[in-house]
C-alpha cells in the first residue's frame, strides 16, 4: 500500500512539473513577445516619424527578443531602405521571401526586394522580382507599375551604355587619327630637317669651291697663239738637236789609219 502510493505521488509530481515547465515556456514566450512587439511598436512610431535610424535600433532590439520575428525583420529592411542602405535591405528582403511564410508575406517580401533593387539600379532583378511578387499576387498593381517603369529604365541604361560605348570607340578613332596626324607631321619635320641639313652642306660646298683660287680663262686667240709658240719652239728644239747630230758627226774620230 505504501508502494502504491509512493508511485501515485511521483505521477503527480511529474504532472505538476510539466505544468510547471509549460507555464514557464508560456510565460517566457509570452514575455519574450511582448518585448518583441514592445521594440516593434516604438520601431513603427521612430518610422511614422521619419527617423530611420531610431527605427532601424528599436528592429534590432525586437530581433534580439525574437531573430526569427517576419514582422522585425520586414520592418527593419524598411528602415535600411529608407536609410538608402538598399545592399542590406535587398540580402533581408531576399531572405523572407525564400521562407516558408504565407503567401501575402511572401509576396510583400519580393515586392519590397524589387523596390530596393530598382532603387540600386539593378533594374533586371527588380523586374525578376516584381515577377515573382505577381505569381504571388497577381492583383498587385504597384508591382506591375513598377515592373514596368523598372523595364523603361533598362531600357534607358542598355541605350545610355550603348552611346557611351559608341562615343568611346569615335574616341578611339579620333586619338588613332591624332597619333597618326602626328606621327606623320613628326616625320615631315624629320624630313625637312634632313633637306634643309642637305642644302646647308651643299652650301657650305659651294662656298668653299668659290674660295678656292679658279683657272685663268684664256681666249681661243691666245690658245691659238700658245699653241703656234709652242710648235716653234718644237720647231727650234728640233733644229737644235739635228744640228748638234750634225756637229758631233763632224768630230768623230778615225780609229783605222787606211
Amino acid at each position: 500500500m505504501v508502494a502504491k502510493n509512493k508511485i501515485i505521488w511521483q505521477i503527480a509530481a511529474f504532472s505538476i512539473l510539466k505544468k510547471l515547465v509549460w507555464v514557464i515556456l508560456i510565460y517566457a514566450t509570452s514575455a519574450l513577445a511582448q518585448k518583441e512587439n514592445k521594440h516593434i511598436r516604438s520601431g513603427n512610431d521612430y518610422y511614422d516619424d521619419e527617423d530611420y535610424k531610431e527605427a532601424e535600433v528599436d528592429y534590432m532590439k525586437a530581433l534580439e527578443a525574437k531573430p526569427e520575428s517576419f514582422k522585425g525583420q520586414f520592418n527593419l529592411g524598411g528602415a535600411l531602405y529608407k536609410q538608402e542602405n538598399y545592399e542590406d535591405a535587398t540580402k533581408l528582403y531576399g531572405s523572407l521571401a525564400e521562407r516558408d511564410a504565407d503567401t501575402e508575406e511572401r509576396a510583400n517580401s519580393f515586392y519590397n526586394l524589387g523596390n530596393s533593387f530598382l532603387k540600386a539600379q539593378k533594374y533586371a532583378e527588380s523586374i525578376e522580382a516584381y515577377k515573382n511578387a505577381l505569381r504571388l499576387n497577381p492583383d498587385d498593381m504597384d508591382a506591375k507599375y513598377n515592373m514596368e517603369y523598372a523595364k523603361k529604365m533598362m531600357e534607358n541604361q542598355d541605350q545610355e551604355q550603348q552611346n557611351q560605348d559608341q562615343n568611346k570607340d569615335q574616341e578611339n578613332k579620333e586619338d588613332q587619327e591624332q597619333d597618326k596626324q602626328e606621327q606623320d607631321q613628326q616625320q615631315q619635320e624629320q624630313e625637312q630637317k634632313e633637306q634643309e641639313q642637305n642644302q646647308q652642306q651643299q652650301n657650305q660646298q659651294e662656298q668653299q669651291q668659290q674660295q678656292q683660287p679658279q683657272p685663268q680663262q684664256i681666249s681661243k686667240q691666245d690658245a691659238e697663239r700658245m699653241l703656234e709658240a709652242l710648235k716653234n719652239d718644237e720647231n727650234k728644239t728640233l733644229e737644235k738637236v739635228n744640228l748638234q747630230k750634225v756637229q758631233q758627226g763632224k768630230v768623230r774620230k778615225v780609229e783605222k789609219d787606211w
